[in-house]
């Protein structure tokens, strides 16, 4: 019985000991298990936030950026980043080529900066849709049009050179009497200048009229050559004055009249303005001397100054509208009829020469008028906004929209520009796409420093070759194989 008693107190004491150290063993795993559940769950649904325009600026909450004061936003996931922080590395912001698998600081004690990877062409970037809006990114279409522009400028009057006309002498004489004494006298054409006695005039008229005598006496003669020879004196004769500015009037009615004036009328064979009097009453002439000048002024000229970056948008034949800066309301038409070869070294300016009728003589002489032509220098272009260009001096650039938050700088060549700000595109961008107009600064600036950071960090380093082996026998290490390594 003793045994017995003595084998179930032993077989009671192991039990109870087994039953202690399971139990024991058993709240220690669900203690470890539930505690590592929870916090790979934490790290697993962590969400990072930061700054697009400060990247190195990483937050585990939303808030505001502490240096723009720009609303935080969340970092995207990337293909292969399980972290789930949309990085994938971190560099130095002061040393490009400093690259860590996770944040950190540089030897500089600088936060590293997060960079993302996603495999874009050079110079493309992205950007999430909230903080486009909160830079104010737009953009426009690439359009197919017309481009028109209004030139305007101030025009000169001036009287028409091929309307400008002289009157001459061409035969030694007095002035008898002028019937235009005055300048600025309106002129008709056929109207009397001057009475004009020259011992010539009266000569020629006595030869006039015995050739007219002879051709009458001659006219029954029985030989033809002698009557043709009669008719060709006479024709001489009667050139003969016509070629001193007799009239056919005069001449005929001293054939009616037979007798000889002592002066003859020298009228006007142009209409216009008396602009220029050379010549007194009673004066004596030689032949060449300038008497009068006169100036048609139906039709005048007006030379306006085109600036040389308008020169493309003019062309011959254009019309052109004329406005009188006295009289409001009155606008008058004109042609434009010649450009100058030439550009004004002072002003920068080609001279336009326009053509225009002047009813009422409305338009004076050095008088001022506006000028607006109308033009339109490029048919169904390639059009986009002026401030869709970033210019660099030498080359001109756009940022097209990719789409999905996407932008990519293209280069472009540009032409003329219109009234409306619009550009035409000769080369760089085809009908349909988007380009940034707004804020395209701050997406040339993302642009560029991610295109030199990609360029700094693109070649890899070459790998270093492996140290020499050390000789077996304790040699020393080849002095020409460490060059090799140092170099």
């Amino acid at each position: 019985m003793q045994v017995t008693t003595s084998v179930k107190a032993i077989v009671l004491v192991v039990g109870l000991a087994l039953a202690l150290g399971g139990g024991y063993l058993l709240g220690v795993s669900r203690h470890q298990h539930g505690t590592a559940t929870p916090e790979a769950g934490q790290d697993a649904a962590k969400i990072q936030y930061t700054c697009s325009m400060h990247p190195f600026i990483i937050r585990d909450a939303p808030g505001a950026c502490p240096i723009c004061s720009m609303a935080l936003t969340p970092v995207k996931k990337q293909p292969g980043d399980a972290a789930g922080t949309g990085v994938q590395q971190w560099r130095s912001p002061m040393d490009p080529t400093y690259v860590r698998e996770a944040p950190g600081k540089d030897p500089m004690g600088h936060d590293l900066v997060p960079v993302q990877n996603e495999g874009e062409a050079a110079g493309v970037i992205r950007i999430d849709p909230v903080t486009l809006q909160s830079m104010g990114v737009r953009t426009e279409p690439v359009v197919k049009r017309k481009l028109q522009r209004t030139i305007r400028t101030v025009g000169l009057v001036a009287a028409a050179e091929n309307r400008q006309f002289s009157v001459n002498a061409k035969i030694e004489g007095w002035v008898e009497h002028l019937y235009v004494n005055q300048q600025g006298q309106s002129l008709q054409k056929g109207q009397p200048l001057m009475e004009l006695y020259s011992p010539e005039l009266v000569a020629a008229q006595q030869e006039y009229l015995l050739a007219a005598e002879n051709r009458r006496r001659l006219a029954a003669s029985p030989y033809p050559e002698i009557a043709a020879g009669a008719e060709r004196l006479l024709e001489a004769a009667r050139t003969r004055l016509r070629n001193w500015d007799i009239s056919a009037e005069q001449i005929r009615a001293l054939e009616r009249s037979g007798q000889v004036r002592k002066t003859l009328t020298l009228s006007s064979e142009h209409a216009g303005i008396v602009t220029n009097k050379k010549v007194l009453e009673g004066a004596r002439i030689m032949p060449g001397e300038e008497l009068l000048q006169i100036a048609d002024l139906s039709r005048v000229w007006i030379l306006a100054d085109i600036h040389e970056y308008e020169i493309p948008w003019v062309r011959l034949g254009q019309t052109v509208r004329v406005e009188l800066p006295f009289a409001a309301g009155t606008v008058l038409d004109g042609t434009i009829t010649y450009l100058s070869p030439f550009l004004d070294n002072e002003t920068r300016t080609v001279k336009a020469r326009i053509e225009v009728a002047n009813p009422g003589l409305q338009l004076k002489p050095a008088m001022y008028a506006n000028v607006s032509i109308a033009t339109g220098a490029a048919e169904e272009t390639l059009v986009i906004p002026q401030n869709a260009i970033l210019n660099s001096g030498k080359d001109q650039t756009v940022f097209v929209a990719l789409g999905e938050g996407r932008f990519a700088p293209r280069p472009v060549k540009s032409g003329v520009r219109d009234d409306d700000g619009a550009v035409q595109i000769l080369s760089g961008l085809a009908e349909g796409e988007a380009v940034v107009v707004s804020a395209q600064f701050m997406l040339d600036s993302e642009s560029r420093l991610r295109e030199a950071l990609d360029k700094m960090l693109g070649p890899k380093a070459e790998t270093a070759p492996p140290l020499p082996a050390a000789d077996p026998a304790g040699k020393k290490v080849d002095a020409k194989a460490l060059d090799e390594l140092f170099k």
